[in-house]
């Protein structure tokens, strides 16, 4: 068996998972701010906000980096010697604080001490997209 096409599957299945969430909870977010005043509708947010972020994003973030920690043990450590990798990583590092962010701000419209607006969801929105692309065409391409 070729543990490295196993692992980079895992890995893939693992960073789709992780980017659909990051890409649909601000989108909740939106929703929940547009709907504040409706107590009912409110409630139905902060739950699907809630298993979202705790029982999809968290644990597809964690085995992202596991997979992808065994890829680069895989690979050999000189792959670090490689400008690619550390471009790949640092974006990696930015969208788990972005993932963070949006705990923060998940927590934030619970407590109902929110102070983003709708707009602002949209926009932070496109973060991991813009990232993503980024992140693709380092790995596909290793430019530097």
């Amino acid at each position: 068996m070729n543990y490295y096409l196993l692992f980079k599957s895992l890995h893939l299945i693992a960073v789709i998972s992780w980017m659909a969430g990051l890409l649909y909870l601000p989108r909740i977010f939106v929703y929940h701010v547009e709907n504040s005043e409706k107590k009912e509708t409110t409630e139905v947010f902060e739950v699907m906000e809630k298993r979202l972020y705790f029982y999809i994003m968290r644990p597809a973030m964690i085995l992202s980096w596991f997979f992808g920690i065994i890829l680069i043990y895989i690979n050999g450590i000189d792959i670090f010697s490689q400008l690619w990798m550390h471009i790949k990583l640092g974006l990696v590092v930015l969208l788990t604080i972005y993932h963070e962010y949006l705990g923060i701000c998940l927590k934030s419209l619970k407590l109902n001490n929110n102070t983003k607006s709708s707009k602002f969801f949209r926009i932070i929105n496109e973060v991991p997209t813009i990232i993503l692309i980024f992140i693709i065409f380092i790995v596909i391409f290793k430019p530097i």
